[in-house]
């Protein structure tokens, strides 16, 4: 049989998609209407050339599809499939008068669709076709979903009723975004300031206002998914004062079946995945975080066409609070939709916010939270001990117990030699009773005469332990250094022992507990109650444990930033608890100190048992993230092992250490590396590899990396060792406090670095032109961007750490209630910012593109009160016009020959669009936006 050509392979692969999508492909000389609603006709000739495919549904024309060789860029298609969409032949009728609506083209790997009734027809990338019911569906409406969303802020001007002004203006931002079509949106809002209301808003909006077919709300866990389902069944309508589900059906997915009447779908990714892939979920997938898996195999989360739900099936897609792997390994399942995806988050990553094209419409952080009365702040209180700090030392001859990690089967051995450990090895290797201990003595001592003065009851506390064993050993010991009952502290995981009854008890079950019992006062957790997770009555966090993850300890912050009523509080905390006004962070680890970053863990795999990670590996499995977690398993094991079980394990390994077998591994993925190997030249770029050679020389490296273990032998000797593992339990070392209280080691060194940056700009406003300009407020006389660059080098030249980014810290760290975080856009510009809350010009240190951007909101409503209506295109420039301002201060006509109006057709487009009155408006945005 001959090979087939590009072109008919992208055909090949064209009918079977259309074909699985509903539509029945005929060639066009043996056309049968009657085969099916949705017809896909063949090389149809047209007076401008064959047409590859003409889609019919029930008899009529309602598109066409342009079919291209494997690889073509796409983009230049667009202008041929609506010239087919023109010229049909006499005897196939249109769905409508003129052009066709849906225009595909393809390649059979890469499809792009658009619907010419859309306010701004703009081609986007889709997985597949559309099924024909849908495409029916489509053509009978009076107007597209786009053109009802681009007349939802003004047909339906949105009402603040019930709203807080952080949620106004998310909702607000989020249908600008919809105005200019872009397909994702980001919102970032702190913990506890109401993201999920939010989403109940615009959804019902959403619903009501745009007639949105279904929207789809993924959660990061089954039980926040019920928390969501419950906000929404109380949720009140504002304009009809009916709950959202007395109007419309929310489902929440426990099981595979899609509810073809919902209205509301939440579920959680994995659910979602095996929905698409036609599989059952495993029993209490649903109930682990995405924070805490990322993926059973740790791939990509591939998928195929699924017609029983199709990439139509929700018009929204709204991610609350999802690991940032939800981005990555499980993109494809989102991008399976054609959907607008909507994220809201408290901690965005840098891989967050690329996924959503960096539209961010709103950011609403912590500061401004507790500025608001939204959230509460915090106080850091560290405890820090000789043996947290330095570790310790058990000389030989004394017994130590030594315990089983498996089965915490405990034996005696005597030291031969001294055993001497550092603080990272605690509760890993090693554990020190007496460390934890003199912890939670110190937390005790402190609490009702430094932390909560006046009180009586322990406030609601939660713990963050190292793993399993270690909350095991911790609630033991709170509960001894309390003297409390089992009621008073408990474990909290996936699923929790009780000896009472003697049986597993939810996580769920134990939360409520939590949040509503008097007598449950300590929770011990590792991860189940670090996202998303509401307890409003906790005021106190207790970090056992470190992270180096920025994004994942602002969410274990978020836990305590709740805010609630005096009453509620009273009602689980006693009457001395008068009112929640902050939470406290007892920090015995350094998490407040240590760097964080939104890098990827070691461990990608937790889910997949060592012995079937070794075997994998001895079958050929050479995936970047199975060797990465093969060689961080490699890694831990070699810290936990004894000396002799190391030498044993080498021997089978031909000599080989398991942190030798271990970096070898993580070379194998180095970029770097197998650039070296593919050239032969040490520092060699992967820039300068071939992707073919590079690919071979990846293959060499992991298969020589792999190949100790296709050995059986060395296979099971790791396995048994793994098994066999044992944590040291120091009884002989006897840990003590050697410091303790609020930090204000930081706050003295900000107040001095604000101190001299106020003198200097008091002393020298007479001689920098910019501090004239902030001081007086000359009418007339704006402050420019020259003017300030000069500014900003006189305070780098007077003193080094006079940078923007020191000073906003620093007033961060004496009046956190009055800073809001920075944005990346216009951080140049938040100088002015500085100066001005430095004057007490300003109440709030606030971003200066917020200030822009607010000061834009509230114009853009004086204006539309005042009859001013501005077109979608004429929005877009005012938009560009704004972050003009908010990055360069001003804005003139010479900037219009820059990007991106230049991008956009310049000065001359700007001239079109607004006419004579452009440099009014420019000289009005200027005063307004800048003043």
């Amino acid at each position: 049989m001959p090979e087939l050509t590009p072109e008919q392979l992208a055909r090949q692969q064209i009918d079977a998609q259309l074909t699985a999508g509903g539509w029945v492909v005929q060639d066009y000389k043996a056309v049968e209407f009657s085969a099916g609603r949705g017809i896909a006709l063949r090389e149809v000739p047209l007076t401008t050339g064959p047409c590859d495919y003409l889609l019919l549904v029930d008899r009529k024309a309602v598109g066409v599809t342009e079919a291209k060789k494997h690889g073509t860029l796409l983009s230049g298609v667009a202008e041929q499939s609506g010239h087919y969409a023109e010229n049909l032949p006499a005897f196939i009728q249109s769905i409508a008068p003129g052009s066709l609506p849906f225009l595909y083209e393809s390649t059979g790997v890469e499809t792009f669709f658009r619907n010419e009734r859309d306010p701004e027809p703009r081609s986007r990338r889709v997985f597949t076709f559309h099924r024909p019911e849908t495409l029916a569906v489509w053509a009978a409406e009076p107007a597209t979903l786009r053109r009802r969303l681009a007349q939802l802020p003004f047909a339906h001007p949105l009402a603040k009723t019930g709203m807080r002004d952080c949620q106004f203006e998310a909702n607000t931002a989020l249908e600008l975004s919809f105005l200019r079509d872009a397909l994702r949106a980001l919102i970032q809002m702190a913990t506890g300031s109401g993201k999920t209301y939010l989403a109940c808003c615009f959804s019902y909006r959403l619903v009501k206002f745009a007639n949105a077919f279904r929207i789809l709300f993924l959660v990061d866990r089954a039980n926040l998914g019920r928390q969501a389902k419950g906000e929404f069944d109380q949720f009140v309508t504002p304009d009809t004062d009916r709950k959202f589900t007395e109007i419309y059906n929310v489902q929440h997915l426990t099981s595979n079946h899609l509810d073809p009447v919902c209205r509301i779908t939440i579920c959680t990714i994995q659910r979602l995945y095996s929905m698409l892939r036609g599989e059952e979920l495993p029993e209490d997938a649903d109930e682990m975080s995405t924070y805490e898996i990322s993926a059973a195999d740790g791939r990509p989360k591939e998928v195929a066409y699924n017609p029983a739900i199709p990439i139509e099936a929700f018009d929204f897609i709204v991610t609350d609070e999802c690991h940032r792997s939800i981005y990555g390994l499980w993109r494809q399942v989102l991008e399976y939709f054609d959907a607008f995806i909507i994220g809201l988050t408290a901690t965005p990553s840098k891989q967050t916010i690329g996924f959503f094209n960096q539209n961010l419409v709103m950011e609403y952080n912590h500061e401004r939270a507790v500025a608001d009365g939204v959230n509460v702040g915090y106080e850091v209180y560290r405890i820090k001990t000789q043996v947290t700090e330095q570790g310790g030392k058990v000389e030989k001859g004394f017994y130590v117990d030594k315990r089983s990690k498996e089965t915490r089967a405990i034996r005696w051995e005597r030291l031969d030699e001294d055993l001497t450990y550092a603080a990272k090895d605690l509760d890993r290797s090693v554990v020190v009773k007496s460390q934890i201990r003199t912890v939670l003595q110190a937390f005790k001592d402190a609490l009702f005469t430094e932390l909560f003065p006046g009180r009586t009851l322990v406030p609601k506390t939660l713990i963050f332990c190292k793993d399993d064993s270690h909350a095991e050993d911790t609630v033991h010991l709170v509960r001894e250094v309390f003297g409390k009952g089992n009621d008073f502290a408990k474990k909290i995981t996936y699923k929790t022992y009780n000896p009472e009854t003697k049986r597993y008890e939810k996580s769920e079950t134990l939360i409520q507990e939590f949040r509503t019992s008097p007598q449950l006062r300590i929770a011990v957790t590792v991860d189940m109650i670090a996202t998303g997770t509401d307890i409003k009555p906790l005021e106190c966090l207790l970090f056992l444990r470190d992270t180096r993850s920025r994004t994942y300890f602002e969410q274990m912050k978020g836990r305590g930033t709740r805010v609630l009523t005096p009453t509620d509080l009273q009602a689980v905390s006693g009457a001395d608890a008068r009112a929640k006004t902050h939470f406290v962070i007892v920090d015995a680890v350094g998490v407040c100190e240590s760097d964080k970053t939104d890098s990827r863990p070691l461990e990608r795999q937790r889910t997949v048992a060592f012995d079937k990670l070794l075997l994998g590996v001895a079958r050929g499995k050479r995936d970047e993230d199975t060797l990465t977690t093969l060689a961080g398993r490699l890694a831990r094991l070699d810290r936990e092992i004894g000396r002799d079980e190391a030498q044993k394990l080498a021997a089978l390994a031909g000599g080989k250490t398991l942190s030798e077998l271990s970096g070898t591994l993580l070379r194998a993925i180095d970029p770097d590396a197998i650039a070296e190997k593919a050239t032969g030249k040490p520092g060699a770029s992967p820039a300068e590899v071939a992707p073919a050679k590079f690919e071979v020389a990846k293959k060499e490296l992991a298969d020589s990396a792999c190949a100790p273990f296709e050995l059986p032998a060395l296979r099971d000797a790791l396995a048994k060792a793994k098994q066999n593992a044992e944590q040291i339990i120091d009884t002989v070392t006897v840990d003590e406090v050697i410091a303790q209280g609020f930090d204000a080691v930081a706050k003295e060194k900000a107040m001095t670095l604000l101190k001299s940056f106020r003198e200097y700009i008091e002393r020298h406003r007479a001689e920098i032109a910019a501090l004239q300009i902030l001081y007086s407020r000359p009418f007339k006389q704006r402050l420019t961007e020259p003017l300030l660059k000069e500014l900003e080098k006189k305070l780098r030249d007077q003193h080094a750490a006079w940078t923007e980014d020191n000073l906003w810290n620093a007033y961060a760290a004496i009046a956190p209630g009055k800073v809001r975080g920075r944005s990346q856009a216009g951080r140049f510009a938040d100088l002015v910012s500085l100066v001005r809350f430095a004057l007490e010009q300003q109440p709030v240190l606030a971003p200066f593109a917020d200030s822009v951007s607010e000061r834009f909101h509230e114009w853009l409503m004086d204006k539309a009160k005042a009859g001013a209506v501005f077109t979608p295109e004429q929005l877009a420039w005012l938009h560009l016009m704004r972050d003009q301002i908010a990055t360069s201060i001003t804005i003139d006509p010479e900037d219009f020959d820059y990007a991106p109006f230049s991008q956009k057709g310049g000065l001359g487009k700007a001239h079109q669009l607004f006419g004579d009155a452009l440099p009014a408006l420019l000289e009005e945005l200027n005063t307004t936006l800048a003043a």
